[in-house]
């Protein structure tokens, strides 16, 4: 799935953002644009009208407005945060958001961490591409049943759900039982528990 993610920056210092900007643009990411922010304001203001993928965001800057502001206020539910250190600061700030970059990060351990940030975003975008019945099919999969039990379980023709099958394939671009079981428990189709009865 060719998926486009919008990011924003939030930084005071020009030097350190456009810094980022420059390493942004440099890594192998399939982003649809990149816009820059100097203070809390515009931030507030740009998140309520546009809707961003990524926010990485020197957490000083937000003064007196809250993480959980920012994130009631924006657009994007889904939109990930990180947080830009340049400076110490407190691991309880930083638990709050989904990954950190340092200024000390090389360009692939900042590679590295965008990436992890949009194979979730693709992988929650694939979950909820897939249609009910696909999710059946899938935890049917996992418990071992073959297309013919599987069509007999959900009421189905083989053909149908042998269909099913190369879509979600095709949608999750997941090849094995295994990357499936995987798929399932992190996307919670079915439990850790429920996959060990199935064993």
């Amino acid at each position: 799935m060719n998926l486009h993610f919008k990011i924003i920056v939030a930084e005071s210092s020009v030097i350190v953002r456009t810094g980022i900007v420059a390493i942004l643009q440099q890594l192998n990411i399939n982003h649809s644009g990149i816009s820059e922010i100097e203070d809390a304001e515009q931030l507030r203001n740009m998140l309520g009208r546009q809707k961003y993928d990524i926010l990485i965001i020197n957490p000083l800057i937000l003064g007196f407005f809250s993480l959980q502001q920012i994130k009631k206020e924006s657009a994007n539910n889904d939109m990930k945060y990180v947080a830009l250190q340049n400076s110490l600061i407190d691991n309880c700030v930083l638990k709050n958001y989904d990954e950190t970059i340092s200024l000390y990060d090389s360009v692939e351990q900042i590679k590295e961490k965008i990436n992890s940030l949009t194979t979730i975003t693709e992988s929650e975008t694939n979950n909820e591409s897939l249609t009910v019945r696909e999710k059946e099919i899938i935890v049917c999969v996992i418990k071992g049943m073959t297309n013919k039990q599987i069509a007999e379980e959900l009421c189905l023709s083989a053909h149908t759900v042998i269909s099913h099958r190369r879509n979600i394939t095709t949608k999750l671009q997941i090849h094995s039982t295994a990357g499936l079981t995987i798929f399932a428990i992190v996307n919670k189709l079915v439990t850790l528990d429920e996959v060990k009865n199935c064993q």
